[in-house]
């Protein structure tokens, strides 16, 4: 069940760069070390959703339905595309202090929840990886997909928060220049408009 091969896999997944680590690092540079703490805080949540489908066995509903998959990747799409806009307007400076007050903590959360859980390849994903690590035969398959999801967000929150503070410790250097900062944030923006794009127009 938690086998060399499942954590390797899990790590490897979870490594590769994609809206969560784009939103954590790019929250890590913006508002410091804390404030990525809690964008993946919120990108691990997010995963919860996906995880209960797959357990609950309602991703293979969605895998079946096409509008339900249409309807939340479309969802998914516009969501993204609005975090590019907002990142492209903000023309504030970054902020120096890493302190993050108790309404912009719970800011951050939400937005990181709201970009997983409107994801729905997480769950076609959870459906497609997660059983491939259930032992055959096994007397409570439920028990050990919860434990395989438990460990894939331990390992998911892990991995984030460690990109977040890697950030973090560039952000000297990022405050010195406004070229820089306004780079930096063209530059996500771009980056999460290109995935909604490409989410909107993906197939399953």
């Amino acid at each position: 069940m938690i086998t060399a091969e499942f954590l390797v896999t899990a790590l490897i997944v979870v490594l590769i760069p994609g809206t969560g680590v784009i939103f954590t690092v790019s929250t890590g540079l913006l508002q410091g070390r804390a404030a990525s703490l809690y964008a993946a805080l919120g990108c691990t949540a997010g995963i919860v959703p996906h995880s209960l489908a797959t357990v609950l066995g309602l991703a293979a509903v969605m895998h079946a339905g096409a509008l339900a998959f249409q309807v939340l990747k479309f969802a998914g799409g516009v969501y993204l595309l609005y975090l590019a806009y907002s990142m492209w307007r903000n023309t504030t400076a970054f902020a120096v202090d890493g302190a993050v007050s108790r309404t912009s903590a719970r800011a951050l959360v939400m937005k990181a929840v709201l970009l997983n859980v409107l994801n729905p390849k997480l769950t076609i994903f959870f459906l497609a990886f997660l059983p491939q690590f259930i032992e055959p035969g096994a007397a409570q398959p439920l028990a050990q997909l919860l434990l395989l999801s438990g460990v894939f967000m331990a390992m998911t929150f892990a991995v984030f928060v460690a990109y977040g503070f890697v950030a973090h410790a560039f952000r000297a250097k990022v405050i010195e220049s406004t070229r820089v900062q306004r780079y930096l944030r063209y530059g996500f923006s771009a980056a999460f408009a290109g995935l909604g794009v490409n989410l909107a127009l993906s197939e399953r």
